[in-house]
């Protein structure tokens, strides 16, 4: 029997330390805001941190990223040598994130087989990206991580669990596991806590996911594409990262039996996305400089059909709704943005990305802009665009907002 693709680890979590301090945000935000990263810097000090431990993307490019990432290895080695991890062999942890809305957005940290991860357009594997992933901006995770003993995750992997038989019944089972961490995230992001899920709770869990997993094709049947288990939400380039420095290992390894290798799996968090705290908010368009009359009139001689998707659009004081063609792509935010890159190919404009609807219709206001009002995506056209339409186009949309990302707190040895 083909075992899951997502496994119980041994979990490393941080003892006898300031938890404030300890967890910082996904490295890949505020990336335009280095002076968000100096005030995390002054807030943890000395003190044991994982900003210790990771490269903000802020740092990118600067005099501070060789010296930083040389400090990185080191530092993990030296909390390795001082015991501040302690280690929970073959466990899930179960997660409560609480948002700043007050919604309670539920995980489970454990480990993927990069076996069964393939980032590449047209990857049939069991996990999958969402978005492109740009190859450029593996290389420099791979100079942290290569050398690295120990992996932070800030991944966020989904299911799409209609019936809630995944995460939930870890949920149901809360007040009867041990509580390993409950405190309040620095810097407005929120409250966490987190439930080790070992031993029994943690066969149950892998014995409901090798069921789901036999039957996951079933919900996608009739959809041109091969079904997929899971989605990559957030992290993409971090599980892509882990996935390079794998095969790289292997080239380094021929023949070598690397089954059992740490570094064949990367620790991740699974989500449901259809838990009510999951929001999925949609990510615009505007193109400037361009001619937007003659934009709109070719997307309606090109792209548009009777009964497709409607999405409103902005041109000044004007505005009207286009019925993009179902055809096309099963989002519509695929059937607008395969237009748009096809005729700026030939057309001059540039265009541009907004999240807020009055930001959208602001810019589109300009002279020489059109803007598009994106709908909403439903959960379940997430997955069915991925196995359909291949990886999705770059900025379908957004998981809540850049304080809501995942914080680094497990961590996992990735070497032997």
């Amino acid at each position: 029997m083909q075992r899951n693709c997502f496994l119980p680890a041994k979990i490393l979590l941080p003892q006898g330390v300031e938890m404030e301090k300890w967890a910082v945000i996904a490295c890949d935000q505020f990336s335009s805001q280095p002076e968000y990263w100096a005030r995390v810097r002054a807030c943890v000090g000395d003190a044991p941190s994982t900003i210790h431990l990771i490269l903000p993307e802020a740092e990118l490019g600067t005099d501070q990223e060789a010296a930083h990432t040389a400090a990185i290895n080191r530092n993990m080695a030296d909390y390795l040598r001082r015991g501040i991890f302690r280690a929970y062999p073959d466990s899930f942890v179960y997660v409560e994130r609480t948002l700043e809305s007050g919604a309670i957005r539920k995980g489970l940290v454990g480990m993927v087989d990069l076996e069964a991860y393939d980032y590449s357009a047209g990857s049939t594997s069991a996990i999958r990206a969402t978005e492109k992933t740009v190859v450029e901006r593996i290389p420099p995770r791979m100079r942290v991580r290569r050398d690295a003993p120990v992996e932070l995750p800030h991944i966020l992997m989904l299911a799409d669990d209609h019936d809630r038989v995944l995460i939930e019944p870890v949920a149901a089972a809360r007040d009867r596991l041990t509580k390993l961490y409950d405190f309040e995230l620095m810097e407005g992001g929120g409250h966490i806590a987190g439930w080790l899920v070992d031993g029994a709770e943690a066969a149950a869990f892998c014995d409901r996911l090798t069921a789901y997993t036999a039957t996951v094709g079933e919900k996608y049947r009739g959809l041109p594409g091969v079904p997929m288990v899971f989605a990559v939400g957030d992290g993409n380039h971090s599980l892509a990262t882990a996935k390079a420095c794998y095969e790289e290992l292997k080239a380094a390894h021929p023949g070598e039996d690397l089954s059992d290798h740490p570094a064949r799996y990367a620790l991740v968090e699974l989500e449901n996305i259809h838990d009510e705290a999951q929001v999925f908010t949609p990510i615009h368009r505007v193109v400037a400089n361009t001619d937007p009359r003659a934009l709109l009139a070719a997307l309606e001689a090109e792209a548009c059909a009777e009964g497709g998707f409607p999405v409103e659009w902005y041109i000044g004081a004007d505005h009207g709704t286009v019925y993009l063609d179902r055809a096309r792509s099963q989002l519509a935010v695929g059937a607008l943005q395969g237009f748009l890159d096809a005729y700026l190919a030939a057309h001059p404009g540039e265009i541009d990305y907004i999240h807020g609807d009055d930001d959208l219709k602001a810019l589109a206001a300009r002279d020489g802009a059109i803007g598009f009002l994106l709908p909403a995506m439903e959960k379940s056209q997430l997955f069915r665009g991925v196995i359909a339409d291949g990886i999705l186009p770059r900025k379908t949309f957004s998981m809540g907002h850049a304080r809501e990302k995942r914080y680094y707190l497990e961590g996992r040895t990735i070497t032997r």
